[in-house]
């Protein structure tokens, strides 16, 4: 099976995608380039097309209203978009974070290419933290990723990732992501997009004020058994529960998380608490939900239908202590 990772890199710890190969820390931009499999850029063609005739073996003829990306190392297609199309390079996602790290303490721990480099992202660590209760330690993160083939506009996403298990959340308070996003009909100006994130930084304390008063909030079996098939199954709060359940196999699984066989869920902050059903449905979906390779798992927990189902696992932890 072809993986969708061409190349990643990562600082430090393995990351909890188990994928890529590690570098010494502080590592200039350079090597990540290298390193990561970002060291090429995307170029353009205009559209071609060969129209049979009787007799001859045809004429080629342009359309100007969209053109071809490829990639310059290999020069394998990519994606054909629209003319108006505006590219964001490999290295524009890179380059992104130089000043941050430089001068705000950043420190990038991973970036890599997804679908033969029709998706590429990095992300680096904020220097923000906050230790729940039994030292459950929960560090800031800033995911920057875009993509060539648009399913992906390019996007800055505050993150959480909790230490004990590598469990990933997206920064979200009443409802909404604090994500900045630039459709590819604009052009990516990263100055104004740090301007932007400044305000969506800057919600980190009272998102972990949130966190903190979920790890606070007892959660007896009813209700984590409501949690579960809400998120899970797509039900109404005070809905009986089935004889049957549906997706009977993600229930089980994160079931068994919450109740100690998850990474964590002994602390003290996550031991029958509604902070321990969120990251009962986390470790599921970064960890256990079923999929083709860890390269889907990647996609689909960053960018697709897990990180949809984190979101509601997030919102309806949220309501219990609403």
């Amino acid at each position: 099976m072809a993986h969708f990772i061409e190349t990643m890199a990562y600082v430090g710890a393995t990351p909890w995608h188990g994928l890529g190969s590690q570098l010494t820390q502080k590592q200039p931009i350079e090597i990540w380039q290298r390193e990561a499999g970002m060291d090429w850029q995307i170029q353009e063609s205009a559209v071609h097309f060969k129209s049979d005739s009787i007799g001859h073996l045809g004429t080629i003829h342009s359309f100007p209203e969209q053109k071809v990306l490829y990639r310059s190392d290999t020069k394998a297609p990519l994606s054909v978009v629209s003319n108006r199309y505006q590219v964001v390079q490999p290295r524009d996602v890179l380059e992104f974070y130089r000043d941050l790290s430089e001068v705000s303490g950043y420190h990038l721990e991973t970036a890599g290419v997804l679908k033969g480099g029709r998706k590429f992202w990095a992300l680096a660590r904020t220097g923000q933290a906050t230790v729940l209760k039994g030292n459950d330690q929960v560090n800031g993160y800033l995911l920057l990723a875009t993509s060539c083939d648009g399913t992906l506009a390019t996007t800055a996403t505050p993150t959480t990732g909790r230490v004990v298990c590598n469990n990933t959340l997206t920064i979200s308070l009443s409802g909404a992501t604090r994500a900045i996003k630039v459709p590819h009909s604009t052009r990516f100006d990263p100055q104004t997009m740090k301007n932007q994130l400044g305000i969506a930084v800057s919600q980190w304390d009272e998102f972990m004020y949130r966190m903190r008063t979920l790890a606070e909030r007892k959660v007896k079996w009813p209700e984590a058994m409501s949690f579960f098939m809400d998120v899970l199954c797509d039900t109404r709060a005070h809905d009986p529960i089935p004889a049957v359940l549906p997706n009977k196999r993600a229930m089980e699984k994160v079931q068994s998380l919450y109740e100690g066989k998850g990474r964590g869920a002994d602390l003290e902050s996550a031991r029958g608490t509604a902070w321990g059903l969120l990251n009962a449905l986390t470790e599921y979906v970064d960890h256990e939900r079923r999929a083709r390779s860890s390269e889907y798992r990647v996609d689909s927990a960053w960018f697709g239908q897990g990180a949809a189902i984190k979101q509601r696992a997030l919102d309806s932890a949220l309501r219990l202590v609403a």
